[in-house]
């Protein structure tokens, strides 16, 4: 009796812990945590200066309260970013289908300054047709402040033995406040995408 009452009070006491530790049984995983804390309280983005691949510098605050569809990059991933550059290709096409009062904006950030000049950014842009204009590819010049905007936005880049990058690819939704409200898998659909920006 005593041992079923024990262990009945040490599965009451983990579950109490679990339930707090993971949003109530929702975040299994520190991803998870992330995307559930920015939809419950977005994140404002910290000030920064971007440089895209005509050479403009920019910030967040020039986008003017439209939604902004973001990425983090770097030219020479021969994987995920490749593929993200496929799925905002399809994006920014899918932009037509939208009312202009609820049209978005792409930006594509690399997380590789060094290497990603503007002269490799603009070719990249080429390769996915991003115009400059409502799809942008841009650094983060400043490595102290590129640092700091990926730590504040939890992107995880883990360098690798190649010479390259792990990282976790998403897109993160800017709010019309210039606020992280939601981070959403890089292959949600289109209609998905949409929704979330007439929400904002």
């Amino acid at each position: 009796m005593r041992l079923t009452v024990l262990i009945f009070t040490i599965v009451v006491a983990g579950s109490s812990v679990l339930w707090s530790e993971t949003d109530g049984f929702q975040a299994f995983t520190s991803e998870r945590a992330r995307r559930l804390a920015v939809t419950a309280t977005p994140k404002p983005l910290p000030i920064v200066t971007l440089q895209d691949q005509n050479g403009r510098e920019f910030g967040f605050a020039d986008y003017n309260d439209r939604v902004v569809l973001v990425d983090f990059i770097y030219t020479r991933c021969p994987t995920m970013c490749p593929i993200m550059g496929a799925r905002f290709r399809q994006l920014h096409r899918s932009m037509e289908n939208i009312s202009p009062d609820k049209r978005y904006s792409l930006l594509s950030i690399s997380f590789d300054p060094e290497h990603d000049t503007v002269a490799v950014l603009s070719s990249y842009a080429d390769t996915f047709g991003a115009d400059g204009s409502s799809w942008r590819m841009a650094r983060v010049s400043d490595q102290a402040k590129l640092d700091f905007l990926l730590k504040e936005l939890g992107v995880v880049i883990i360098p690798d033995e190649f010479g390259g990058y792990q990282h976790n690819a998403a897109i993160h939704v800017v709010d019309r406040g210039g606020r992280v409200a939601h981070i959403l898998d890089y292959d949600v659909s289109s209609e998905q995408i949409q929704q979330v920006v007439q929400q904002l």
